[in-house]
C-alpha cells in the first residue's frame, strides 16, 4: 500500500509528471449542475478514444415524499449516448453528505466501474455505528468495484490519471488528476467562497489544510473542477472551474501566506456556526452503500433511518 502522508514527495512527483508534460493530454469536460443540491457532476472523456468517466453523479431525492427520481442521471445518460462516449469509470470523490449518488443507476444503463478511495472503510465503520446498521451491512468497501489507494494510477482511454488521498473534509476524500485537469470534490470551493467544512465525523481541519497544500503544489495552470458552488456574496452565477494558481493567490481561506494554525482556528470557528446539510442523513446512508438504497424489508420497501439527537 502506498503512503498516505500528504507531503510524500514521490506522490507529489507522480502527479506533477502527469500534469507537467510539455503538452499535458487535454481532457474534455462537460458539467451538469444540479441547483437543488448545488452539485456539479462532471462527464469527462479522452477526445481521441472517447473513453469516459462520470464524476460525482446525482440521484434526485424529494425529502418530504421520501421519493427518488432520475432526471439528473438521465440527462447524463442521454449525453453519453448522444456523444458516443464509452463509460469506463464512475468516480466518487467521497461519500457525499449533500446528495445521493446515481452511480449504480448510470452503471446499469451505461456500464463502467464504480470507484472511491480506500478510506471509505473508515467512513462505513463510523456511519455503520451511527445508523446502527447490522451485520448485513458490509464494512469492507465491497459495494464498489475499485478502492483507490493514495497515489494509485489508472487511465482514461489514452490519458494518464492519478488518485490522491486528500482527507480533512471526510477521512475518505480523493482528488482525481486526469490529464490537464483535477477533480477535487469538496476540498476547495471557488476562491471567493473558500474551503470545505471539517466538522463531520472523521473530519479534521489540520488534515484539510495539509491536503489543500498538497493540491496547491500542482502546476498553476492545472484546471480544477469542483463538486459544489454556492455563489459567493455579490456573485450572480454559479461557477465550478478554476485553476491551481487562482486558488494559491486568491482563495479567501487558504491563499499563500495563511498558516496551518490560522486556517485551523478559522475553520473550527466557522464550522461551529454551521448546521448539518439538509440531506446528510439520507445521503450518507445511500452513499456508503455505493449509491444503493438499503435492502428492502419484508414488505418490499426500502427504509432510511433517522437517528435522533445524535449529530
Amino acid at each position: 500500500m502506498t503512503s498516505t502522508n500528504p507531503a510524500d514527495p514521490h506522490l507529489a512527483q507522480a502527479a506533477r509528471q502527469i500534469l507537467a508534460a510539455q503538452q499535458p493530454p487535454h481532457l474534455a469536460v462537460q458539467t451538469f449542475f444540479d441547483e437543488a443540491t448545488f452539485t456539479a457532476s462532471h462527464v469527462v472523456h479522452d477526445p481521441v478514444s472517447k473513453i469516459g468517466a462520470v464524476i460525482d453523479s446525482v440521484l434526485d431525492f424529494d425529502t418530504a415524499a421520501g421519493r427518488t427520481a432520475t432526471s439528473s442521471a438521465d440527462a447524463i445518460i442521454a449525453y453519453l449516448r448522444a456523444t458516443g462516449i464509452t463509460l469506463d469509470w464512475l468516480l466518487e470523490t467521497h461519500a457525499h453528505a449533500d446528495h445521493l449518488s446515481a452511480a449504480p443507476y448510470i452503471q446499469q444503463h451505461c456500464g463502467g466501474r464504480i470507484a472511491i478511495g480506500r478510506e471509505i472503510l473508515a467512513v462505513q465503520n463510523v456511519f455503520g455505528k451511527i445508523f446502527n446498521l447490522g451485520a448485513e451491512f458490509a464494512r469492507d468497501g465491497s459495494q464498489f468495484n475499485r478502492l483507490f489507494d493514495d497515489g494509485a494510477t489508472f487511465t482514461l482511454g489514452g490519458i494518464p490519471a492519478i488518485a490522491l488521498h486528500v482527507p480533512g473534509h471526510t477521512p475518505a476524500d480523493m482528488a482525481y488528476i486526469i490529464g490537464d485537469a483535477a477533480f477535487i470534490g469538496d476540498t476547495l470551493f471557488m476562491p471567493d467562497y473558500g474551503t470545505a467544512r471539517a466538522d463531520f465525523p472523521g473530519g479534521d481541519a489540520r488534515q484539510l489544510y495539509r491536503s489543500i497544500r498538497r493540491l496547491l503544489a500542482l502546476p498553476g495552470a492545472t484546471r480544477i473542477f469542483l463538486c459544489h458552488d454556492y455563489k459567493a456574496p455579490g456573485r450572480g452565477h454559479y461557477v465550478w472551474e478554476t485553476t491551481i494558481e487562482a486558488q494559491r493567490t486568491t482563495n479567501i481561506h487558504v491563499h499563500e501566506g495563511i498558516s496551518e494554525d490560522n486556517f485551523t482556528a478559522m475553520r473550527t470557528a466557522r464550522d461551529a456556526t454551521l448546521g448539518m446539510p439538509r440531506l446528510i442523513l439520507p445521503s450518507v446512508q445511500v452513499n456508503i452503500r455505493g449509491g444503493r438504497l438499503p435492502p428492502p424489508e419484508d414488505n418490499g420497501t426500502s427504509y432510511l433511518k433517522l437517528p435522533l439527537n445524535l449529530l
